[in-house]
């Protein structure tokens, strides 16, 4: 089998953000199939260029990359973040149409223009299109007001529709996408769900770190990462009103990653005189084990906002496999992970106090701590492994190439 996949935030191990689908593409390569991924030559998370001038083409560990000449404006402004997304979606059917022949499509959203070019690649190449729901878009921008023209909004809905219209089969990473697809009048048949999760075999919950926690967080009694975007959805300001709430209380609060609300929230950090906050910037993910090792706790936050309860962060399931204790200031289903295994303690939304005091807790009693830890590294194991939830992925893709 051949799977193209047009994925424009597309990470590899050696870069920042989220592995998913390379972790997916890798079990497919080791099961004898071929992956070819159409990516951004622009990183995600920093809006810097990261190929040279046209399209580059890499193999990592047997995944064939091909990178595609974005513009490099994702954090200017909403509108210039657009005209990124459109570039792309070009440049990505021109690069895949180069590629060669697949046997199966697969576009993933957000952005979901992206899928616009799975789609007509699949229709060019008369081969199944497969589109996969990682954010509920546009009601996650909606929610947030980014946008809010009623023409605008109505135009997302459509295209959204005739998307999921179009695509032989819809897989999404979370249950509560499922349901949210369902209540479209979308056939339960034509849903699968392969949830995020994690690789417990990439951490090791006995590690310390030293080396990293000696550099970023020398003397700091109890350690809190928080590791993923700076962007407006994920409430870092409440991060930073916590981080006020607990200085000279030996908590250090490192924030590991990048985004556009980065240099707006260290200038927060440094007119409060916050000394107990450090911005580490991005990590590849072949370092994330060594990130938390050094910690004592992962925290993943969100803005109160009403779809964000349907989420499954990535970084919640890292912290999990670790075997680190999860601060969660999200409500929804992932609270309901988080609190059904005992892996850590749930916050308000938007909850500075709340917040400072989980830390506090936490801190006070590290054997509780690590109790939790270990519990949600089980359920890890158990239920979101990720090299189980690869072979659920193959069987589906297999299943839709012979259908």
């Amino acid at each position: 089998m051949k799977l193209l996949i047009i994925h424009q935030a597309f990470a590899s191990p050696d870069s920042a953000g989220g592995t998913r689908h390379f972790e997916l593409a890798q079990h497919l390569v080791r099961s004898g199939h071929k992956v070819t991924i159409i990516a951004s030559d622009v990183n995600y998370l920093t809006g810097a260029r990261q190929s040279d001038d046209g399209i580059r083409e890499e193999n990592i560990d047997g995944v064939r990359v091909v990178r595609a000449r974005t513009l490099p404006m994702l954090h200017r402004s909403f509108v210039w973040r657009i005209a990124s997304f459109f570039s792309f979606m070009g440049s990505s059917i021109l690069a895949s149409l180069k590629a060669g022949r697949p046997d199966l499509v697969m576009g993933t959203s957000p952005p979901i223009f992206q899928g616009v070019s799975a789609w007509l690649v699949s229709l060019i190449r008369r081969k199944p299109f497969l589109l996969e729901i990682r954010d509920l878009w546009p009601e996650f921008a909606i929610d947030m007001g980014v946008l809010r023209n009623k023409t605008l909004i109505a135009w997302s809905r459509r295209l959204e529709g005739f998307l999921y219209s179009r695509a032989d089969h819809l897989l999404v990473n979370s249950p509560a996408y499922r349901e949210y697809l369902l209540e479209k009048n979308l056939p339960p048949h034509k849903i699968s769900l392969v949830a995020n999760g994690a690789d417990p075999e990439a951490f090791d919950p006995n590690a310390t770190g030293t080396s990293f926690r000696s550099k970023w967080a020398p003397g700091a009694q109890f350690v809190v990462t928080y590791a993923g975007a700076l962007g407006l959805a994920n409430d870092i300001s409440t991060l930073i009103e916590t981080a006020a709430l607990l200085q000279d209380t030996g908590v250090k609060i490192l924030i590991v990653g990048d985004g556009k609300e980065r240099i707006n929230l260290e200038r927060q950090a440094k007119e409060r005189k916050l000394e107990n906050v450090s911005f580490v910037g991005t990590v590849s993910k072949t370092e994330m084990p060594e990130v938390l090792a050094a910690s004592d706790a992962g925290l993943a936050i969100l803005k109160n906002i009403p779809m964000f309860t349907t989420t499954y962060p990535n970084k919640v399931f890292d912290y999990m496999a670790a075997g680190r204790p999860v601060i969660l200031a999200i409500d929804g289903v992932i609270r309901q992970v988080v609190e059904d295994s005992g892996a850590g303690i749930f916050v308000r939304p938007g909850d500075a106090l709340a917040l400072a005091a989980a830390i506090n807790h936490l801190a006070a009693l590290p054997d509780h701590g690590q109790a939790m830890g270990m519990a949600g590294r089980r359920v890890v194991e158990e239920r979101f492994n990720r090299r189980k939830q690869a072979g659920e992925f193959q069987l589906l893709l297999e299943r839709l190439v012979e259908r």
